[in-house]
């Protein structure tokens, strides 16, 4: 299955849900198609890997 995309750049494409993934990892897609129509990336939620990240400091205290 092929999704259906828009770059940042301003051009379409389609893709694998794969390439998609890295696509939205690397800031790529400015927003996709899905059955429900486009998701927007910044408005609608999307799922991506490195959202279950967290960037902040670490602030648990040391055991050792």
């Amino acid at each position: 299955m092929l999704i259906r995309v828009f770059y940042t750049d301003g051009t379409f494409d389609m893709v694998k849900p794969e390439m998609l993934d890295y696509l939205l990892d690397k800031n790529k897609v400015k927003r996709f198609k899905r059955s429900t129509g486009w998701a927007v990336v910044g408005r609608d939620s999307i799922r991506s890997k490195s959202t279950n990240r967290y960037l902040g400091e670490d602030r648990r205290a040391s055991l050792v």
